[in-house]
């Protein structure tokens, strides 16, 4: 296992990280602690989770999945843990959060950590994400801003007045932003500096063979303010696996859940997986273990979040770690991108 810096902070994370969205959900607290072991074991040291896990989202679950790691984490020496959690933004209306006032406002975030503190048994969180961002943007598979979209927004000077309270008081180590834009970053970044307040160190977008849209402009952001791509989805959902092209997958959260994942359902998918999956056969790879590969190969991924089920899946996702991905199989698959760019954006 290697250990990656993330961003601007001290912390060294693992090259793969622990994504917990599953536990209390399809996974019970026995088979959640047992993933938490054995990824530790393996040199993981980084747990992604957030107070609106498990998903799919809903009053019955929430917060289950930091209760599930909190139970654990108070078994653990804290300071070889790094534990990252988000609190949701403005958008999304989930009326059991918080009475369903969700804004990146001060009362809103101090709540929201006070809570989660709680649940996960912690005195502290190491990285403290925004879910997305307070304003609008497009996102989960939306690729066209619309102005007439627009709603009111905190100014984000005074979302991070809020984190560099919360720093001080102790509460978090570190700031990061999950599905942003470049705008996001640089906004973020530069108001950070001009005003002395923190600076965002992380950014965790979905990225994987079938959607590469960080390749481009937020690409150039994160090099450009030193702010590293924590990889979500990197299967695409468990598409990337292989499993969905051989007919009936069984029980997976496409199947269980109508409406989940929409993204990867758009015209193209398929064949674009049937191609890469080509492409790990003829390298005597597996198809999982190609499309984790690819994305821990990035030079901006400074950690790929991999989730599970099952223990094989686990392990499996984590051996990819073993495969290095060679200039021949790297050409396979850009011409495979040429011939299917971005299917699932």
């Amino acid at each position: 296992m290697q250990y990656n810096s993330l961003g601007e902070s001290n912390l060294k994370v693992s090259e793969i990280c622990l994504g917990t969205m599953t536990f209390g959900q399809q996974n019970t607290i026995e088979e959640a602690h047992q993933q938490l072991d054995y990824a530790l074991d393996r040199g993981i040291n980084f747990i992604d989770a957030a107070e609106m896990y498990p998903v799919p989202p809903r009053a019955e679950t929430h917060g289950v999945t930091e209760t599930y790691i909190g139970e654990w984490l108070k078994h653990q020496q804290r300071d070889k843990v790094i534990v990252a959690t988000k609190v949701i933004g403005a958008g999304r209306r989930f009326k059991w959060v918080r009475e369903g006032v969700n804004k990146v406002d001060r009362d809103s975030v101090k709540q929201a950590i006070d809570d989660s503190l709680k649940r996960l048994q912690t005195d502290y969180v190491d990285l403290y994400q925004i879910h997305w961002p307070d304003r609008y943007v497009p996102q989960f598979g939306q690729t066209i801003f619309d102005p007439k979209q627009e709603r009111e927004t905190v100014p984000i000077a005074e979302q991070l007045e809020v984190f560099a309270d919360l720093i001080k008081a102790g509460k978090i180590r570190y700031l990061g932003l999950s599905n942003e834009t470049p705008w996001g970053i640089t906004t973020f970044s530069s108001l950070a500096q001009q005003l002395g307040l923190p600076k965002v160190v992380s950014i965790q977008n979905a990225y994987n063979l079938l959607n590469r849209v960080f390749d481009s402009a937020l690409a150039e952001a994160s090099y450009r303010e030193n702010v590293g791509l924590l990889a979500y989805s990197p299967l695409a959902f468990g598409f990337l696996s292989g499993k969905y092209l051989q007919g009936d997958p069984g029980t997976t959260r496409i199947t269980l859940f109508e409406q989940f994942g929409q993204r990867y359902l758009k015209p193209r998918v398929k064949e674009a997986v049937a191609a890469y999956a080509e492409v790990a056969k003829r390298h005597n790879l597996s198809p999982t273990a190609l499309a984790l590969a690819f994305v821990r190969s990035r030079w901006f991924v400074s950690s790929t979040i991999i989730g599970a089920t099952t223990l094989d899946q686990l392990r499996e996702n984590i051996d990819s770690i073993k495969v290095d991905l060679t200039p021949d199989i790297l050409k396979d698959i850009e011409e495979v991108y040429t011939q299917y760019p971005n299917p699932a954006p």
